[in-house]
This record gives C-alpha cells, structure tokens and sequence, in this order.
C-alpha cells in the first residue's frame, strides 16, 4: 500500500509523463507537485515507486517513466476523467444517428479513431436468433457427411460431420425432413431444448444423428457475422512510444491483419459491464504489450452484441479516452435500438 504522499507523486509523474514523454525528474517533480518537500526526500520516495514496480529508469536518464503497474493504479484510482465537452458530444450524437447497422458500425469506428487520435475498433453485432429455413445432408463417405444449413435469410454454412456409424441415403432423408418440419423458423438456440426432449421420447436410429446437427448448427451460427471494423491504424505511425519500435509495430499491424487474438480480447469486453481497460501485458496479446486496450460493450434492445474500442501506446490520456468510448458504446447502442 502507498501513502497519500507516494500516491500524489505518482500521479503527477504519470500525468506529467503522459503530456509530455518525458522522463519526470525528483527537480521536476519537487518544483510542480506542491508538497514541502526537498529533492532528496523525494528521490527516496521515488525510489519506493521503483522497488514497488510502479515506475522505472530509462537508459538515457535520471528521470523516470510508470510502468504497466504504475499505469494501472494510476487509472484505477487516481485518475480524474475529464467530461467532453458539449460541442464533442454533440458531433458524436449526430455522426450515430439512427441508420444502416453497417454504417452505424463503420461511423462509430471512425469517430473513436478521429477523437482518439489512436486507432478504433468495433466488433460488428453478432447475428441475434438466426431462424432456420431447412437443412440438407449429402453422403461424403461412410461415416463422413456433409452437412448443409440454409437460414431464413438466406445465408448458407456447410459442414462436414464425422459419424461413428454409417447411414443409408433413406436415413438421411428422414432425418432431414423430421427437422425442417418441425424447426424450420427456429435459431438453433430455440431447437436445441425442443430436440432434446423429442428424442428422449423418439430414440431413433437418428437420434445422434441430429444432435450432432445443433451442436455443430449452433457452433457454427454462433460466430456468423463476427468481424471488425478498424480505423485509424495509421495513427498509431505517429506515435514516438510505438514507431521507435519498428518490429513491435510490424507484429502489431500483423495482430490487425490476422484478427482472431484481437477478437477474442475484444469478445472478453463483450461478457463485462461497462469500459474495461487492458494496459501492456494484461491483454494477454504480445504485439499489444506496449499498448493500452480501452473498450467497452454496446446493445441493441437491451441485449449486449458487440465491443468497440480504442488501441494506443500505454501513454495515453485516459483521461480523455474513457469518456470518448464510454459515450460512444451508449450512443451506439441508441442509435441500433432505435432502428
């Protein structure tokens, strides 16, 4: 634990460092932070910060610079947000006014890039209780089949299902029909309890058959729609924190490219209330450990669907970051509801 006299040091290095990007001195910090103290007390207190993990020494200097750890407790409890002003919230209100998802989405992108000056990103809303228009089996092998699911809008997946028996072409069939006749309309989220107690009564030949088929439909369904939409990447280039790094840089614009890794961070966002915030390491994703991830869930109608967000280098005014994907996440949210 920190003393209030650790604490306020901290925070004004970190506030300093973050305007700047400059190594914060003892002569520096003695001059501006207000505390009666002499440089030699606050060299010992520095050095506190420094056994704790909070800050560190460069090189190049006798100033010091946060770490990760000193970013988080910074963010976390000595932060002080900074509202918008009114003329930014209402830009934002009408860029996301009520329109096209996609639009909405890509507009959405944008404005976090542009505000932020770092790079925005959103997860595009997943596909809400898909409703099924009918499926259709086609006989691969023996024991491998194909199977070919048909959405009411049209939208078309195969997949190849592994049996551990054979089934004739009548099987086939039947079990086909049985399921377009009584679930053609449904997601496979609604079959998949309606199945289960059907074939506790039927226990047909079939039975496994069909299982098979939600738990591959609903896997497969699931995922349909997840994409990103990225914006302002080419901010990230002006950035002294990330440019000097020139292999960083090339495995971070490889993470944009590549996606899976960025997703899954982004879908953690997803399953938790309100902004969350990533700093280096905590992401987990190792072409982001000089980067700071803030990101935030959006719904439609009350039900979550989706993440945006904003990537910088780990000095970045979060003061001024959280409230700009904050109010993006709700105005986005609005803006899908209403259409």
């Amino acid at each position: 634990m920190l003393n209030d006299r650790a604490r306020l040091l901290l925070k004004f290095l970190v506030e300093r460092y973050i305007e700047d990007g400059q190594p914060v001195g003892s002569r520096t910090l003695s001059k501006h932070t207000g505390l009666n103290l002499s440089p030699a007390s606050i060299r010992n207190v520095m050095a506190d910060l420094e056994e704790g993990g909070f800050i560190a020494s460069p090189h190049t200097s006798a100033g010091r610079i946060p770490t990760a750890r000193g970013y988080r407790l910074f963010v976390d409890t000595l932060l002080t947000v900074k509202p918008l002003q009114q003329g930014e919230v209402r830009q934002m209100q009408s860029t996301l006014a009520p329109n096209d998802p996609q639009q909405l989405v890509n507009a959405a992108s944008h404005l976090l890039a542009e505000l932020s000056a770092y790079a925005g990103v959103v997860l595009t809303p997943k596909r809400r209780n898909l409703g099924l228009r009918q499926i259709e089996f086609l006989s691969l092998s023996d024991k491998r089949l194909l199977l070919i699911m048909v959405t009411a809008e049209g939208e078309v997946q195969n997949r190849v299902i592994v049996t551990d028996r054979p089934y004739d072409p009548s099987q086939l069939v039947r079990a086909a029909n049985y399921f377009n006749q009584h679930f053609a309309g449904f997601s496979f989220e609604q079959v998949q309890p309606r199945l289960a107690r059907e074939l506790a009564q039927l226990k047909t030949d079939i039975s496994q058959l069909m299982e098979a088929v939600v738990s591959i439909g609903t896997e497969a369904f699931s995922g349909v729609g997840k994409e990103y939409v990225l914006s302002g990447e080419r901010n990230l280039l002006g950035s002294p924190d990330l440019f000097s790094n020139m292999g960083r840089l090339r495995e971070l614009f490889g993470l944009f490219e590549q996606k899976t890794e960025l997703m899954q961070l982004l879908d953690v966002s997803h399953a938790a209330s309100g902004v969350q915030l990533f700093i280096g390491a905590e992401s987990g994703v190792a072409p982001l450990d000089e980067c700071s991830v803030i990101a935030a869930p959006y719904e439609v109608d009350g039900e979550v669907v989706g993440t945006l967000g904003v990537i910088g280098p780990t000095r970045m005014a979060y003061e001024r970051v959280i409230p700009i994907v904050d109010i993006t996440a709700k105005l986005l949210s609005n803006a899908l509801s209403f259409h």
